[in-house]
């Protein structure tokens, strides 16, 4: 028997008559004994696409698929100055056929927005809220969800966020079921996934997140199998004010396959090293893994500057997490780090970052190329 070919986790979790735990030790204990694991992966700089047309950070990122035609969009996000006159509304699109940016009408809404989400189901792709940034400082969470056609340009308003959250995690499920993984709202983390069905434009609620609700986190989707890592938590003191902390967590959700509400949810190892906030992270089914990229270990504001009070810096190198034998690979890469993303999208066989800050807050209108070997 090919022992190998049962360790995909879809089959640990449901195999029938042995539990998830015992299978999954049966699998690594046989892949180690007969040498049938894969090598460690490389994360590799690759040619990098265009630059955006202008620096942007913080911006929603996402691709599109249509036949054999590829589309990355950038939505909304935070430009050089990094002020609260900065925040953007834009779009812009990459299109594969011409690989040229263009830009396409601003995002709905009529106010620049930071922290939005977005995530791509059939040839749309969908953003998610985000918040907006008073002259005082002040920010307001929105619930606005749009779809957007990148062939055409054109926007369609959908039915708002039941709870309007920005910083949130965004995983497509099936093509079809949008999940939006915790996040802030207004005044607080709340620790909801909010599940969206692009296809009867609602919205239902799946299983809570189980650790502390978070803002800033990073994460991806592999099959029925979602993750996420790290963001920042609210810590009381008895004494004064509340601070924002970096969490050291991660978590792993399985989707129940006949009532895709349900998640169970369980620890996983933290990566090494120290959490990191605003990575750009994605699922990599080929890998059967999640991949995560730059980011910061010391939580900002923003314009970057810590809540500390000190300014950040992105980190180096990218974590990858084999979802076969549940273990991490931290991995060097080479070129300037980036901090301050909302999500890693896939291009062709690349994956990229697209925008961000790099050392001492420069904002950047660089796309970032990665390859895994």
């Amino acid at each position: 028997m090919n022992f190998a070919r049962y360790c995909d986790n879809r089959i640990l979790v449901h195999l029938a008559g042995v539990t998830a735990v015992s299978t999954r030790l049966l699998c690594i204990l046989v892949l180690l004994l007969c040498g049938c694991g894969k090598e460690s992966a490389q994360v590799v700089r690759s040619e990098p696409l265009p630059p955006l047309p202008v620096p942007i950070t913080n911006n929603a990122v996402v691709t599109v698929e249509t036949g054999d035609r590829s589309f990355v969009v950038s939505f909304n996000g935070l430009g050089p100055g990094r002020s609260h006159g900065d925040t953007l509304s834009s779009t812009y699109v990459f299109d594969e056929k011409s690989q040229e940016w263009r830009e396409a009408s601003p995002v709905p809404g009529g106010e620049g927005r930071l922290a939005s989400v977005a995530a791509a189901a059939g040839n749309r792709a969908y953003v998610f809220g985000g918040y907006t940034v008073g002259e005082d400082g002040s920010e307001l969470s929105t619930p606005w969800v749009h779809a957007f056609d990148p062939a055409t340009g054109d926007y369609e308003q959908r039915s708002p966020m039941p709870v309007a959250v920005d910083d949130a995690v965004a995983v497509t499920h099936r093509d079809r079921f949008i999940y939006l993984i915790s996040g802030w709202h207004d005044l607080g983390n709340v620790n909801l996934v909010q599940r969206y069905d692009t296809e009867t434009d609602t919205w239902t609620q799946a299983t809570p997140i189980p650790g502390p609700a978070v803002f800033g986190h990073a994460g991806g989707i592999v099959g029925d199998m979602l993750m996420y890592c790290d963001g920042v938590a609210i810590e009381p003191h008895r004494d004064r004010r509340r601070e924002f902390a970096a969490v050291d967590r991660c978590y792993l959700g399985l989707i129940d396959t006949k009532d895709g509400r349900r998640i169970d949810w369980r620890i996983v190892t933290p990566h090494p090293g120290l959490p990191r906030y605003r990575m750009a992270a994605a699922g990599v089914t080929a890998s059967n893994a999640i991949l995560f990229i730059g980011g910061s270990e010391n939580p900002y504001n923003y314009d970057g500057i810590g809540y500390d009070g000190t300014p950040s810096q992105p980190a180096p190198g990218a974590l990858l997490f084999n979802l076969t034998t549940m273990t991490w690979q931290a991995i060097d890469l080479r070129g300037q780090p980036t901090m301050d993303h909302r999500g890693l999208v896939k291009y062709r066989d690349r994956w990229l970052t697209i925008g961000g800050m790099h050392n001492d807050q420069v904002v950047t209108d660089t796309v970032n190329s990665y390859r895994i070997e």
